[in-house]
């Protein structure tokens, strides 16, 4: 008789994944038994929230018990299918950051696995490596180019690391008109994910559509791999995620699995909603206090808001919706930044002052750039590079959030990068300075930053003022090449102190100032400066107290001759360096500097010598001609010389950097 009831209430137990019956169904996670990790959590309204409004954190969540995946250590793969609604909620339009993974991996937790493009999975010493045998579905949202990313809104295939083996633009297919759809992963909507393994065909296919859309016929990717050799007998499934500068949510609505057949579909009417994103509070004194007050309170109140819109009064013009996810108001930026106080002062140059802020709504740390731009020729094209280069994303790049128009003034927003820039680790007797290996991880940032303008993006960007002071350093000291495309933006219009030569003195290309016109080229001789000067600890020119300057490429180049290049090396290190990595670096530094254009790198090759993918030539096989060789004497160097001598002893009114590089030697 007992054994009768256990049999008729089998059915009205929980699902749970055993080695007979391996299978489970959360429809909401009210009542689940998981194991979480990190900053991950089941929320009051039954999401599983991977993280929660949090930035630089990792969650993880997996099925506490294994599952079987072979029936003996040595035997193949059994077939298995997943399915799961996810929602990615972010507290600025066009920005999110990581990703969501899901993972079948040999433990729960995934330890060591980092923040940011790692996903919370890996970390810089395992990612990639076989005794990982981890198989992950990636949903990532922000492009990485080291890890070979499509773009910054793509599904992927990963196994036992992140370059994906298989990977597309995240998509749908429409049966009507038999086509994919773009899907966008931080629409902050909610999906559906299918991920099916099929054991005995040995092939993995990855599906993707609108949360109350049926399955599509044609999966989104499909991977023809056996994926025996990698999954253990019993692993545990689960998911992970992790943030990055950006605050950002990850939620699970639902998660359903089985071994050995289709997962059991979710109960799509039985999900939790996903949480808004944070709107703005309205004003008490607008809604309720206004019609309150006394008519002499009202007068002063009238004055008072008129007074309050001529001082946040900016101009809109009706070709800007266009680009209203890009633009900020005046009030929220003149809040962030204490308006505009000088001890929220980061810095100035040439394009003017740049303020720390804190978005009062999502607290977003940012840095604001003031820049004066009087004529309105050509604003519309200004607003519309902005529009395009504010899509860049690339984790070497500092990205740029938007903008905001107002009397004449441009206010550009950046994301906030807390350690400042390079320069100032490396001249003046820093208080601190970066090690070799630090170093060398921002030149190789930069050159992959710098690589990505060039080739990688959709448009050709050309930089125009590579330089320390131009690199920024993010929370875990990458290097972030900032003010990308600015100068190139001030073609549309007026800027301060500007010309058709645009750059910083001792970084720019002979050819550049002869012909006013920037290239590539003209970039990849900046960035050969900025390699000489991080190895040396160097500026590009110093002054000397008989008001001729030292050029640190013609001082290197001699080191080079005399068969003495590592005495160029910055004496702050301490003689604690890699001693081939600094003798590539200050060699390619000269390469990318030669005088004669033909002969410079281009990036791709620069991050090639740089991961050792490719050997450095020689110098001395670089047959231009004997005389050649010597950098100063190359035709059109000479000439750039003198105009630098010219500009220490009488001013140089081609940059737009000038004053500033003159007082400070490059900076």
């Amino acid at each position: 008789m007992l054994l009768k009831l256990l049999v008729l209430l089998l059915p009205l137990l929980p699902q749970s994944a055993t080695a007979d019956d391996p299978r489970f169904t959360f429809n909401g996670f009210r009542s689940a038994n998981l194991s979480l990790d990190g900053v991950a959590t089941f929320t009051p309204g039954g999401l599983l929230a991977l993280t929660n409004g949090t930035t630089q954190k990792t969650g993880h969540a997996f099925y506490p018990s294994p599952v079987h995946f072979k029936n003996s250590p040595a035997g193949s793969a059994i077939s298995f299918s997943t399915t799961f609604v996810f929602g990615i909620v972010h507290q600025y339009p066009t920005l999110s950051g990581h990703g969501i993974v899901f993972v079948v991996a040999p433990q729960r937790g995934l330890p060591g696995g980092l923040p940011s493009h790692y996903l919370g999975l890996f970390n810089e010493h395992n990612d990639g490596k076989e005794t990982n045998r981890v198989v992950a579905v990636e949903l990532d949202t922000v492009y990485n180019s080291e890890l070979k990313d499509l773009n910054d809104n793509h599904v992927g295939i990963d196994i036992n690391g992140l370059k994906s083996v298989e990977a597309a633009t995240a998509s749908y297919y429409v049966e009507k008109t038999h086509r994919f759809q773009n899907l966008s992963l931080i629409s902050g909507k909610a999906m559906q994910v299918w991920v099916e393994y099929d054991g005995s065909e040995k092939t993995m296919e990855v599906t993707i559509a609108p949360i109350g859309v049926e399955k599509p016929s044609k999966p989104l990717l499909s991977l023809s791999r056996d994926l025996s050799p990698i999954i253990n007998q019993t692993m545990y499934v689960g998911f992970s995620s992790s943030t990055g500068p950006v605050v950002t949510s990850h939620y699970i609505l639902g998660w359903s699995f089985k071994i050995n057949g289709e997962a059991e579909p979710l109960d799509l009417s039985e999900l939790p909603k996903l949480p808004r994103m944070a709107s703005k509070k309205t004003s008490k004194f607008l809604t309720v206090g206004l019609p309150l007050i006394s008519l002499a309170s009202a007068i002063t109140g009238v004055v008072f808001l008129l007074e309050r819109r001529r001082k946040f009064a900016e101009v809109v013009e009706e070709w800007e919706r266009d680009y209203g996810t890009h633009r900020f108001k005046f009030k929220d930026l003149y809040i962030a930044t204490k308006g505009f106080r000088d001890n929220e002062l980061l810095g100035s140059g040439g394009f003017g002052r740049v303020y720390r802020g804190v978005l009062p709504t999502s607290e977003l740390e940012i840095a604001v750039k003031r820049v004066s731009h009087e004529s309105r020729q050509g604003m519309r094209e200004f607003v519309a590079e902005i529009f395009s280069i504010g899509r860049v994303r690339h984790r070497n790049l500092v990205p740029l959030l938007g903008y905001c128009r107002r009397k004449g003034e441009l206010l550009l927003v950046y994301d906030y990068m807390p350690n400042g820039s390079l320069d100032k680790y490396l001249y003046d007797q820093p208080k601190f300075t970066l090690n070799w290996q630090q170093r060398f991880k921002v030149i190789k940032g930069v050159a992959s930053g710098l690589f990505y303008l060039h080739e990688e993006w959709e448009q050709v960007v050309i930089h125009r003022d590579v330089k320390a002071s131009n690199v920024l350093l993010d929370g875990e000291l990458n290097g972030r090449l900032g003010d990308f495309g600015l100068a190139r933006l001030y073609d549309h219009g007026t800027g301060p102190q500007t010309s058709h030569v645009v750059g910083t003195i001792g970084y720019i290309a002979p050819e550049h100032t002869r012909t006013g016109k920037a290239s590539t080229s003209t970039d990849v001789y900046a960035f050969g400066a900025f390699l000489l000067e991080v190895a040396s600890g160097r500026r590009p020119i110093e002054a000397s107290s008989m008001g001729r300057g030292t050029v640190l490429v013609d001082w290197v180049f001699s080191l080079w001759r005399k068969g003495e290049i590592l005495r160029a090396v910055d004496a702050n290190l301490g003689g604690e360096y890699v001693v081939e990595q600094a003798e590539l670096v200050l060699k390619l530094g000269l390469l990318c500097s030669h005088g004669v254009r033909a002969m410079r790198p281009t990036m791709r090759q620069v991050v090639q010598y740089l991961e050792g993918d490719v050997g450095l030539p020689e110098l001395a096989s670089i047959d231009i001609s004997a005389t050649e060789l010597t950098f100063s004497n190359l035709e059109g160097f000479s000439d750039f010389a003198l105009s630098c001598q010219s500009s220490m002893d009488k001013g140089f009114t081609g940059s737009s950097s000038v004053a500033e590089s003159l007082l400070s030697g490059g900076r």
